[in-house]
């Protein structure tokens, strides 16, 4: 057996390989170069886009009616369903399609790889017993590096969206600044100003009108109405919000 294995190293010692073969062999190396450097390039095209990139499996999310602020665009060469920063990445997913299908998010997480520095799994709260699946997706982000995010309501995961965009360049140091210079009417103004619709001149009308918050929350509908800049519809928006309970 020995004998036999060293007649066939000197047969393929002395073996030519034909001219043909060689540069089939150097193309496909060339060819495999340049897809590489390729994806490199768009993905550092895809990556300092001033715009949110959007997956097309989030087609149709309502999420994406909310985010007014930033603009956004499909694109299915991204793995996550959006691409929120040079190394910020958002996995999107609701409780209730979790209970259907819980292997869902781990096909997701393999998929992703350890792709991205900041790695979001934003949760969409739409069932009212959520205590055990939000524990085992705790769970999961603890294992996988992943930060939760959990929204209750569309225009919320929407906004949070959003605000990963628009801090994308602010440092930890900036967001963590402490707020203890402002004072209470600036805070309330603040407050007001997240509402949709309302600005700060009507914010600065509200409480010229009102003088507290606890005031403002009591006022009916035709009072609000009344404030000057401020009408019918944006009364309405205000007195459905100060009416909706704090979770859902």
């Amino acid at each position: 057996m020995e004998e036999l294995d060293d007649s066939m190293n000197d047969v393929l010692a002395n073996m030519d390989i034909p001219d043909d073969i060689q540069p089939t062999t150097s193309k496909t190396s060339v060819n495999s170069k340049e897809t590489s450097q390729n994806k490199a390039q768009n993905e550092v095209k895809l990556i300092t886009s001033a715009k949110i990139q959007v997956h097309s499996n989030q087609k149709g999310n309502p999420l994406l009616k909310s985010i007014t602020n930033v603009p956004w665009e499909y694109n299915d060469k991204i793995v996550p369903d959006y691409v929120v920063g040079k190394h910020a990445c958002i996995l999107f997913l609701s409780i209730k399609y979790h209970n259907l299908k819980p292997d869902y998010i781990h096909e997701r997480l393999k998929q992703l790889g350890k792709n991205y520095e900041l790695r979001i799994l934003l949760v969409h709260i739409d069932v009212k017993e959520c205590h055990n699946p939000l524990k085992h997706l705790t769970r999961i982000c603890l294992l996988t590096d992943m930060t939760l995010m959990l929204a209750w309501s569309y225009d919320e995961a929407g906004k949070i969206v959003e605000n990963y965009k628009l801090y994308e360049n602010v440092s930890a140091e900036k967001l963590m600044e402490r707020q203890d210079d402002i004072d209470d009417h600036q805070k309330v103004i603040n407050a007001l100003t997240a509402i949709k619709s309302v600005n700060k001149t009507d914010a600065a009308t509200i409480l010229t009108n009102f003088g507290t918050l606890e005031n403002l929350v009591k006022a009916s509908e035709s009072q609000l109405a009344s404030c000057i800049g401020l009408g019918p519809k944006k009364a309405q928006q205000l007195i459905k919000l100060f009416n909706e309970p704090f979770l859902k």
